[in-house]
């Protein structure tokens, strides 16, 4: 909903709220989890279509209860692909519900590893992951590398009669795998918050409208997240959770501050600091990094950041945006 590219263009940072749904979305799962091992919308479904004036309806409904049974979840192994804010919790819930857990994730943060429990085993590809996994759960963003990842050559790692989770997004699968593996039996279920009109028809597709994150209190937390992000970049300058420019925060030291962002070419920083110097404005602390085409940097000063030296900045190459804070 963001043009990210144009926003860059102008040196305007552009936010998300990373985690604030995770609680709500690991609470899917949990019942995606159910779903897939119980028959429970088998079950109410024939409870729908029984008549309310039926004689015989308890006895209809102990006689064909047998038809929906299901397995537990404990003592199961749940396999989590992605490890970050949602997979993390996952993971924990599948420990506390008395499963064991593999974990797949090479891009895993170093805080995330620290925040997530000894009792996950760490799987070194998805293929060992999916081989030793009844339930799979992902939890990836959508990139060229990941786009696709759950293909026919993925699938076959699978153990006959597991169950697939994608409370991440649809790109993560491919549509025709998934089909073909749900007809020959591989997969008994796949439950994906992510429906397309080429699954709704398909046996064992077990598919929610979207509703990872449509809680009360997941909009909640998004909100004030992105209220004490934004507030924390016009009082201060300092980028959290940043989707085109780099995070950073320094704390405050002296007078003035200045933040800068500009292309990431060679040579920026210095004549910036040479504008400062030649005005005798001592640098107190400052931080300069880079993303990819753009870079960001905050420079506090020992005196207040006068007009004249936010103009001469500005009026640098390749500088998008300068701000006196």
């Amino acid at each position: 909903n963001i043009p990210v590219h144009e926003c860059s263009k102008r040196g305007i940072p552009v936010f998300n709220t990373p985690g604030a749904n995770a609680n709500a979305v690991k609470e899917l799962v949990l019942a995606g989890l159910i779903l897939g091992s119980r028959g429970v919308i088998p079950g109410i479904e024939y409870v729908k279509s029984l008549k309310s004036d039926d004689k015989d309806f308890n006895e209809l409904i102990e006689k064909e209860k047998k038809r929906f049974k299901g397995q537990e979840i404990a003592g199961k192994t749940l396999g989590v692909v992605g490890l970050g804010a949602i997979g993390s919790l996952v993971a924990e819930m599948g420990l506390m519900l008395g499963m064991r857990v593999l974990g797949h994730d090479p891009k895993i943060s170093i805080d995330a590893a620290w925040k997530l429990s000894s009792r996950v085993e760490k799987k070194e590809s998805i293929e060992a992951l999916f081989a030793e996994s009844d339930y799979v759960s992902l939890h990836l963003p959508v990139l060229d590398s990941t786009r696709g990842v759950i293909n026919s050559k993925a699938l076959e790692a699978f153990r006959h009669g597991a169950c697939l989770l994608n409370f991440a997004r649809h790109e993560l699968v491919d549509q025709e795998a998934i089909i073909q593996n749900l007809l020959s039996g591989r997969l008994k279920h796949y439950v994906t918050d992510f429906p397309t009109p080429t699954l709704l028809d398909v046996k064992g597709t077990i598919a929610i409208p979207h509703l990872g994150a449509s809680t009360i209190e997941a909009e909640e937390n998004c909100a004030k997240m992105a209220v004490s992000q934004i507030s924390d970049y016009l009082e201060n300058g300092n980028i959290v959770n940043g989707v085109n420019f780099p995070n950073m925060t320094l704390p405050r030291r002296g007078a003035g501050r200045i933040a800068v962002a500009n292309i990431n070419v060679p040579k920026i920083l210095g004549k910036v600091l040479a504008i400062l110097s030649e005005r005798n404005m001592n640098v107190v602390e400052m931080i300069n990094k880079s993303r990819g085409e753009l870079a960001y940097n905050l420079i506090d000063v020992e005196t207040p950041v006068t007009k004249d030296i936010i103009n001469s900045i500005m009026d640098l190459d390749d500088v998008l945006m300068v701000r006196s804070i």
